[in-house]
């Protein structure tokens, strides 16, 4: 009886830390969109309670492919899955944080936010119609700027991605023929190009590349001082990216749970919006409760404290109304 006893008591202590160990390190993996503020929220988050934060910043597509495969504790994905897809994969969703997608360009004399480009250009440069900086539609929208005669190098992302997802669905949206010859998603055969792998890789590649044109998530470009452009949005002004054009952006979305929270933000009407703006969202696999409810703990303490870190590195703040919403989720789905 006694050994019987002291088994045990040995195996609840061997539970006791693996539950221990499970909640002191919570491993995540997807977008490289919202890496910057997700490891500062972890950095801080882990001072105060010991809990780490284990992210691979691997791509959107990969995020899905690992919280579908449940080898993750959570997924991460710039491109919200539809209700259908979280239903047929049994997952939850709820979006984190808002940012915007630039492009980014390596140009000689000019400055970042000088160049100006709308969506026609961006596109026909994407598409590999514009060739040249001082082609004639780009020499229209910059008047008495001194633009480049080489030939432009177009970087995109060579693995699946989020922030590849809302610049197609930005450019699907706007642009027929773009709609029409490469269409829209985390992965697209873009006509010409090199490929970077995650937003670093795409910030690198046009750093190195005199004339080079790429699209990353903008704290990529403030880190890595990069020429960024303005664009024109859909109420017809050119705006810089920025806190408030995102933020402008945001203010629109209307963002509901039944839904699981399921929206672009591209192409806002607003008057200052950022035309190429998108929530990153967290994914959760439904009948992970435990586990679940640890990465709740840590964005419910990002929510309530983590907006001064986000503001920082220039994504914008979930409003308060919105997270509300997603806490009543939370409730209703028994993760709080």
């Amino acid at each position: 009886m006694k050994v019987l006893l002291r088994i045990a008591l040995v195996l609840a202590v061997m539970f006791s830390m693996t539950h221990v160990e499970a909640a002191e390190t919570l491993n995540g993996a997807g977008a490289t969109f919202p890496y910057p503020v997700y490891s500062a929220w972890a950095f801080d988050y882990n001072k105060i309670t010991g809990v780490q934060l284990n992210y691979q910043s691997i791509g959107s597509g990969g995020g899905v492919r690992q919280i579908t495969e449940r080898t993750v504790h959570f997924g991460a994905s710039d491109d919200p899955l539809k209700p259908e897809q979280l239903q047929k994969d049994r997952l939850l969703q709820f979006p984190a944080v808002i940012g915007g997608v630039v492009p980014v360009a390596n140009l000689d004399g000019i400055n970042p936010g000088q160049l100006k480009l709308d969506s026609d250009t961006l596109c026909k440069i994407f598409l590999g119609e514009i060739k040249t900086w001082d082609a004639a539609a780009v020499q229209k929208l910059n008047p008495g700027l001194k633009l480049p005669q080489g030939e432009i190098t177009v970087v995109y992302r060579s693995d699946g991605s989020g922030t590849t997802a809302i610049f197609t669905h930005y450019l699907a949206e706007a642009c027929p023929d773009w709609k029409n010859k490469v269409g829209e998603g985390k992965a697209v055969k873009f006509p010409i190009g090199i490929g970077g792998k995650g937003n670093e890789g795409v910030a690198n590649y046009v750093k190195r590349t005199r004339n080079a044109v790429g699209y990353v998530e903008f704290a990529y470009a403030k880190q890595n001082k990069l020429d960024y452009a303005q664009l024109k949005n859909k109420a017809g002004n050119f705006v810089e990216p920025g806190f408030a054009s995102f933020e402008d952006a945001a203010e629109t979305g209307d963002f509901d749970a039944k839904k699981d929270f399921h929206l672009w933000l591209t192409n806002a009407p607003g008057k200052g919006s950022w035309p190429i703006a998108g929530a990153t969202f967290i994914l959760l696999a439904k009948e992970k409760t435990d586990t679940n409810k640890n990465v709740v703990k840590f964005f419910d303490w990002a929510f309530k404290n983590g907006d001064n870190k986000a503001k920082e590195l220039v994504y914008v703040p979930l409003p308060k109304s919105l997270k509300e919403k997603i806490k009543a989720y939370w409730k209703a789905n028994g993760l709080q």
